[in-house]
């Protein structure tokens, strides 16, 4: 399998797919809890399509040539709506992002990398001074990913929720203000 695929927003017919996907993907996390265990999130995670009745809420799609739905992000121009726990959604000229998933058929094309460094970029051209994520330990994967794509750890945005630790990242444009 070729890594051909592009970045759209998603379309709202593809909302209920995009939640059986990220909350199947959430699940299938080793030492992440189940669906049991949190059923008020995995709720969030199937419904991450109705977050973007929010104009400040977008959900992109990394999608094939046939429009198969590879991986996803929701992406909040604006903190104030990030909804985690901790202090991330006080964080003032910041963008972030959540709920990134990759389908497991997709994996090693790079689709996590360039749904993350599509957020990136739309931070930057906006004129935020950073991107701001979350990660925990179940997610190995990607916090590895992430750090090699610029991210620092930002320990002022951990946190612990539902009984997990959950750490911050931060992506900081210190090259755009003359």
């Amino acid at each position: 399998m070729t890594a051909k695929f592009k970045i759209r927003d998603a379309h709202p017919s593809e909302f209920e797919e995009i939640g059986r996907l990220v909350s199947t993907v959430y699940s299938q996390l080793p030492d992440f809890p189940k669906e049991e265990e949190l059923p008020t999130y995995y709720e969030q995670l199937r419904n991450v399509g109705q977050m973007t009745t929010n104009p400040a809420i977008h959900l992109f799609a990394a999608v094939d040539d046939d429009n198969t739905i590879l991986g996803v992000v929701v992406y909040f121009d604006d903190m104030q709506f990030y909804g985690s726990k901790g202090v991330a959604s006080t964080v003032k000229n910041a963008a972030g992002f959540r709920f990134l998933a990759v389908d497991p058929k997709a994996r090693g094309l790079g689709v996590g990398k360039a749904l993350s460094m599509y957020c990136i970029e739309l931070a930057k051209s906006t004129g935020q001074e950073k991107l701001i994520i979350h990660s925990t330990k179940a997610m190995a994967v990607a916090w590895e990913m992430y750090l090699k794509i610029g991210f620092k750890r930002a320990d002022y945005l951990d946190f612990e929720g539902n009984s997990i630790n959950v750490y911050g990242f931060e992506y900081v444009f210190d090259d755009q203000r003359a």
